[in-house]
Order: C-alpha cells, then structure tokens, then sequence
C-alpha cells in the first residue's frame, strides 16, 4: 500500500511539528490521525486553506501549552493509589493499566483521559512505579503509581519501606540465634 502524505495540525510524538507534511500508512491516517483531527489530507486546497488559518492555529497551541506548563507546575510530584489483590509473592492477581491511572488520577486531583497517560506496558507487581502523563503534546509530568494491597502498605512503600511477601518471609525465617536458645552449638 502507497503511504498517505498528510499535513499536521499540531505535535505528533515520533512523527513531527505543526505544519510539517508527513508521509504514514493509510491505517494510522485513516484510524487515528485524520478521526481526532490531528492532521489533514495534503492537497493544494488544504494545504492553502492550512496557511490561511496557520497563525490562529499557533495561537490555540500556544495558548493549551500555557495551560497545560501551569496545571503540570500545580500538580507536580502527584501520587496515586490504586489497591488490588497480590500473591505472597507481590505479583497482581490482574494488572494496573491505563485507565485505572487516570481513574485515580482523577480521585486525587487531575482529571485526564486514558488516552493521556504514556504506560509502556501494564503494571503487574505491588510497589511504586513512574508514569508520564502527556498534558499536552509538548508537556508532560511523570507521575508516581504506588500499588499495594491496603492503605496501610501504600503508607509503607511511599515512606520507603520495602512491603513485597519476601520481606515478611525473612521475619519469619528461623536464624541462628533461635535455633540454637539455650543451648550452645557442640563442635564435632
């Protein structure tokens, strides 16, 4: 299949500026770019029409990028909660994705979408982890996801402690001095 040269009508991570002319496969044209109008057919009526209303569409960028730099300096350092059920081994029962990060984004404060947050790949064990959240194409803040089984251990890991099942393994570990209580250790 033949590439789709479109015109961007703002920041495409990985892909270019407002204004540049990108060549992509019909799929992402088709499926992502054109339907949250992202970008535009390259024809000589549009790219005509996209010089006409360049400076205005600057201005709107601009003006979102301001919003988003003061909201990402009001928000900064943000921690979310999100509890789930884990095996003694701190591995979840399911995962952490997207949108369980914008749900508790949201209880603690930034409303976002799902579409917003930048998660490689899902959360799958109990503790903390970094996120980025994309407030705008330009900006974003990393976020801190801290999983745990109950308020208590989120309380816990967010101090610093380590809470995983192999921790409480080792208090329950016999050492030398209770095996050995009372009586002292015969050499052979």
């Amino acid at each position: 299949m033949a590439a789709v040269e479109l015109i961007l009508l703002q920041r495409v991570e990985k892909l270019g500026q407002m204004g540049d002319v990108v060549k992509v496969k019909p799929g992402y044209a088709r499926n992502f770019l054109l339907p949250q109008k992202k970008a535009l057919r390259a024809s000589k009526d549009n790219l005509a029409r996209f010089e006409q209303q360049r400076a205005q569409l600057e201005a709107q960028n601009i003006k979102r990028r301001e919003e988003a730099e003061r909201l990402a300096e009001r928000v900064g350092g943000l921690t979310v909660v999100i509890i789930r059920q884990a095996g003694e081994s701190g591995s979840l029962y399911g995962s952490v994705s997207a949108r369980d990060i914008a749900e508790g984004s949201t209880a603690a404060g930034l409303t976002i979408n799902r579409s917003q947050v930048v998660l490689e790949h899902p959360i799958k064990t109990l503790g903390l982890s970094q996120v980025r959240v994309s407030l705008h194409p330009e900006v974003s803040i990393p976020v801190t996801v801290n999983v745990a089984r109950s308020p208590e251990e989120a309380e816990r890991q967010a101090r610093g402690e380590r809470v995983s099942g192999e921790a409480e393994e080792e208090e329950q570990a016999p050492t030398a001095e209770n095996i050995f209580e009372g009586d002292t250790p015969q050499p052979n």
